[in-house]
């Protein structure tokens, strides 16, 4: 994640945190931000200085120009104290905030917080100097010490954390690796800060088990390339395979029936994503099963309530059919957007919609059913057969730029006596992009079975998580313990 630091209106960096120290690399964060959105930043880390040095928000009109200048999230940290501020900022097209003093100061203030906006928006920041936590942007130096943090944050709920080591910022010497894995270890979510100065901290930081590193001074100085770092980080991940569960949803519950049939309700889809998010879900999943059948549009409301619950990948479908409907679920929050049967009545949605909006936010949902001639593609959740041959339209949509393909088994699906690996081998040696295996989970050995037995990229899974058969991190460390890479 760049970092864009903000000081008297400017871009700036500073070294170990002293304010005399300011370097400008930039008089406008806006273009700032544009040019690492540019550049592929998935993510920008963006800091009011002047706000954590007062104890209040200075820059936010920037910060909120900043937010609705870029397509991509914000996580935003800075002289947030009260719940004001807090809330204005989320409210207003910030993805995440960072706490810092507040979550030392006020853990009441952060408890509030997380009960209102939920753990997947709010991060705490631990800022280290000499082995004690430092606030008040770093002028402070408290008695507490890291373990203390680590405590307090357990105790009120936070998930998701940022570690400094404030010896080691700005210096372009190398981070403080052994801080992070502190809180790696006791089980946050882990983003690195401070001292990174090369591809390999970053690559150091990925085996360790953070989920992201923030690099300042290395980039804007071009110690560091950021097109090459996301690259070389996104290759590394891509070598992990991927769990995602499925919410299934129909007349605004998430529900689970079998081979398309007998539905059966399994939860409220806000809850049950927030849940998958805080669970260590690699991405999520949501359908509207009906939207195609009733000829309707999808309910983007509930889609933005998901959203908000959320910090994985989320992709949504369920009647899509236009451009239109693809920005529209994408304003609402989606990452990515599934098309099914629009897909298969028109080629020329998907080779527009790759073309209009790129591929990789375009997956293709196939559902096959196996005939004497091959497999065969069904439309309209199921209910109607095509006739044509699902290897070749997964081979087409891949030409078209779809850039993922979600495949569902009609024979498999509900069954739980594992994935259709026939059918999985079948299309990933006509294809070359990534494919998610769905249908058919009913037990950690089945999410093995596809990932020994195929080269699928992620298994998508419904009921045994709906119905709490097993936890995403316990089949995490099942498969882990079975060679299989998994982020954890």
């Amino acid at each position: 994640m760049p970092a864009i630091d903000i000081l008297g209106g400017n871009c700036v960096r500073l070294t170990q945190g002293d304010f005399a120290s300011a370097t400008i690399y930039g008089n406008n964060p806006v273009e700032v931000a544009k040019e690492f959105e540019k550049q592929g930043a998935q993510c920008l880390h963006v800091v009011d200085l002047d706000g954590a040095r007062l104890g209040f928000p200075v820059n936010m009109e920037i910060i909120l120009a900043v937010a609705q200048s870029v397509a991509i999230p914000l996580q935003v940290g800075g002289g947030i104290r009260s719940y004001g501020h807090a809330s204005t900022y989320l409210e207003n097209g910030v993805k995440k905030i960072i706490l810092s003093t507040v979550a030392i100061e006020s853990p009441k203030l952060l408890e509030c917080l997380l009960k209102n906006f939920g753990s997947t928006r709010i991060a705490v920041s631990i800022d280290s100097k000499d082995g004690k936590v430092a606030t008040r942007g770093w002028l402070r130096k408290t008695t507490k010490t890291v373990s203390d943090s680590i405590d307090v944050l357990k105790r009120v709920g936070v998930t998701s954390v940022i570690v400094t080591d404030i010896s080691k910022d700005g210096l372009l010497k190398g981070p403080n690796f052994g801080l992070a894995e502190q809180f790696i270890s006791a089980g946050f979510e882990t983003i690195a800060s401070g001292g990174v100065s090369s591809l390999w901290d970053i690559e150091e930081f990925q085996k360790r088990g953070a989920c992201g590193v923030i690099i300042g001074k290395a980039i804007y100085e071009g110690k560091v390339n950021l097109c090459s770092a996301i690259k070389r980080a996104e290759y590394k991940n891509n070598l992990a395979k991927r769990i995602i569960p499925c919410l299934d949803v129909k007349n605004g519950r998430v529900v689970k029936g079998a081979h398309f049939r007998n539905v059966r309700p399994a939860g409220d889809p806000v809850y049950l994503g927030k849940r998958y998010s805080e669970s260590g879900a690699d991405e999520l999943v949501f359908l509207d099963i009906a939207a195609t059948l009733d000829g309707r549009k999808i309910f983007c409301e509930m889609v933005s309530k998901i959203a908000k619950e959320i910090s994985i990948p989320f992709t949504v479908g369920g009647g899509v059919s236009t451009l239109e409907d693809i920005k529209t679920l994408l304003a609402s929050g989606a990452d990515k957007v599934s098309i099914g049967s629009s897909a298969v009545t028109d080629a020329r949605v998907v080779k527009r919609a790759a073309e209009y909006f790129g591929s990789q936010c375009i997956v293709v949902s196939v559902d096959a059913k196996k005939q004497k001639q091959g497999w065969k593609v069904y439309i309209k959740g199921g209910s109607e057969d095509t006739g044509i041959n699902a290897i070749e339209f997964c081979a087409c949509m891949e030409q078209c730029g779809a850039g993922e393909l979600l495949v569902n088994s009609l024979d498999r699906d509900g069954t739980k006596k594992g994935f259709d690996l026939e059918l999985l081998r079948a299309i990933t040696k006509r294809v070359h992009i990534p494919v998610i295996a769905s249908s058919g989970a009913g037990k950690a050995e089945d999410f093995l079975d596809v990932f020994q037995n195929t080269p699928v990229d992620a298994a998508l899974g419904a009921s045994i998580f709906h119905f709490c058969e097993i936890s995403i991190r316990e089949l995490k460390i099942f498969l882990l313990s079975k060679n299989i890479p998994m982020r954890l």
